[in-house]
């Protein structure tokens, strides 16, 4: 589980397809802390480190499955120009909750649903208020003033509009998230908020 606090900001350094893609990802995490089989959130994708070192920086390994892929803007195998994972993408990573951790964000499975896009940003003040589109089936998980992870943050909703939803995103967030080098047409990693998918499922249970 994780919070959509994201820590660092790590930068894909390799790719390469092996049945399943690997990935090894830099980052500025004390890698001899991070135990192989551990969950570690990339663009809200929970991931299993399956290797580690640090040279000639510090760097993690995953394997992506071809469902990952296809489910996540992670799809493509580096070669995606619309969003997919290439040598020097910038990603937002947050490692696991531990118990008695500050929940400072939401409760985050790491689990994407669907891949949205950004279709607008406008500068408000020192701000963005960022639109995006979503895919079919997902909007009516969305409310105005409820959670989403998107790549892996914790955002707010302001308003929703049919299969459109905004969100304002801080110049704090954008510094030290990928954030700040977003632009229209991004394809961007969605999770809906765990409440709003259960109290869907009930309803659909009670008609």
């Amino acid at each position: 589980m994780f919070t959509g606090i994201v820590t660092d900001i790590g930068e894909v350094l390799e790719l390469e397809q092996r049945g399943d893609l690997r990935a090894r990802i830099g980052t500025h995490y004390d890698v001899a802390g991070i135990e192989i089989g551990a969950s570690i959130a990339c663009d809200g994708c929970c991931l299993t480190v399956i290797a580690t070192g640090s040279a000639p920086q510090n760097w993690f390994d995953v394997e992506i499955s071809a469902e990952s892929q296809a489910k996540t803007n992670i799809g493509g195998g580096g070669n995606d120009s619309s969003g997919g994972w290439q040598v020097g993408k910038k990603i937002n990573l947050e490692r696991a909750l531990k118990v008695g951790d500050e929940l400072g964000g939401h409760i985050v499975s790491g689990h994407v649903d669907g891949v949205a896009q950004i279709e607008a940003m406008v500068d408000e003040g020192d701000s963005t208020r960022f639109t995006f589109r979503v895919p079919d089936g997902l909007a009516k998980f969305i409310a105005p003033k409820g959670s989403v992870a998107l790549n892996g943050t914790s955002l707010t909703v302001n308003e929703v509009d049919g299969d459109s939803f905004g969100v304002n995103i801080i110049p704090h967030t954008k510094q030290v998230t990928n954030w700040g080098q977003a632009k229209a047409g991004d394809r961007i990693n969605l999770e809906i908020d765990t409440l709003a998918r259960y109290v869907a499922r009930l309803q659909e249970w009670q008609a």
